[in-house]
């Protein structure tokens, strides 16, 4: 029996040419494949009948998944982040996908490749190193380019680690490599601002800009976890951002108190406003422009992320095209129609 079952999961991933990747579920479709728990809760139904809320992941995203009957023989004990072979069938539930689950059992090691499991940015990380590179070399002044070595290239561990580490839990750039593609996004829209406005101090902003999330290395913890540290739930990449940058100020010689504090402030204030988790609301111009360079950012990548899920995960749009509502967005959400 034994055999059988890992014969089964050894197979999973190549009938039909491969893994059934969850971005190719369709409502009817029979599922039978491994992959990553990212959450598993207990609930009760309307009549008190215990079931499983579980999500489930692999690299081009995730689904929603129930197991109605949690005690049944053909369910096996299972937790958070176990990699769980599964049977079930897909259905389509407010308009998302949904899988029932019929069986689950841990998978075997060696029956499936971690690397299935884990979203990844769709750029290059190799390519986005360079890029940061080359963005660290256009700071003239001393100070700033220094410190921007110091923090970057200088401290191997901490390059790899942010070079690696996701932008968010969920809502944007949600992946391996997006916290670096977030960020060279927001210094590429910061250094349009500085030729459209003569009067921004580039350095000082494109600085601000490449420091902006550094904090996030701390406050989110790798994936395949990628959720919310206890250091990042106390205290947030805000200041411990903000707090990285000084204390690498101050190791600088003569690093310029003032030029200092003006960083600071845009580290602090890139929110851009108190009840969006800000300190400080932006009171420089470099401070005001990262703000909104970081926002657009956040939010056209939120929409853009939406606008592709409803297409990988089947979710139907309704007649006229609206996807419904985003959270973040706070509005109902469309695809622009084809101009061509």
């Amino acid at each position: 029996m034994e055999f059988n079952e890992f014969f089964r999961e050894q197979n999973a991933s190549t009938q039909n040419g491969g893994m059934r990747f969850i971005e190719s579920f369709y409502d009817g479709m029979r599922v039978a494949d491994i992959y990553l728990v990212k959450t598993k809760n207990a609930a009760l139904t309307k009549n008190g009948k215990e079931y499983l809320n579980v999500t489930l992941q692999d690299r081009t995203g995730q689904v929603d998944a129930k197991v109605w009957e949690p005690n049944s023989p053909g369910i096996a004990e299972f937790d958070v982040l176990d990699y769980v072979y599964v049977e079930g069938n897909v259905t389509v539930y407010n308009g998302s996908n949904q899988l029932s689950i019929q069986r689950l059992r841990v998978a075997k090691e060696g029956s499936f490749d971690p690397k299935n499991y884990l979203p990844v940015s769709g750029r290059p990380i190799p390519e986005m190193d360079q890029e940061l590179q080359q963005m660290i070399k256009s700071v003239k002044n001393p100070y700033l380019n220094k410190l921007l070595n110091m923090i970057f290239l200088e401290n191997e561990s901490f390059h790899k680690e942010f070079m690696q580490h996701s932008a968010a839990k969920s809502v944007h750039h949600g992946y391996v490599g997006g916290l670096a593609e977030h960020t060279l996004s927001v210094a590429a829209i910061c250094d349009f601002y500085a030729k459209h406005y003569p009067d921004l101090h580039r350095d000082l902003l494109i600085t601000a800009a490449l420091c902006h999330d550094i904090g996030k290395v701390q406050e989110l913890t790798a994936f395949p976890r990628n959720d919310y540290s206890d250091v990042g739930q106390l205290i947030g990449h805000i200041v411990i951002g903000y707090q990285a940058v000084i204390n690498t100020a101050k190791k600088i010689p003569d690093f310029p108190e003032t030029l200092a504090a003006e960083l600071g402030h845009c580290i602090l204030a890139h929110h851009g406003e108190l009840e969006y988790g800000s300190p400080k609301k932006p009171a420089l111009m470099e401070a005001m422009a990262l703000s909104f360079a970081d926002n657009v950012d956040a939010k056209l990548e939120t929409m853009r992320e939406a606008i592709a899920a409803a297409g990988k995960n089947g979710k139907a749009p309704d007649s006229n095209g609206w996807l419904g509502f985003n959270r973040l967005i706070d509005s109902n959400l469309r695809k622009t129609s084809d101009l061509s």
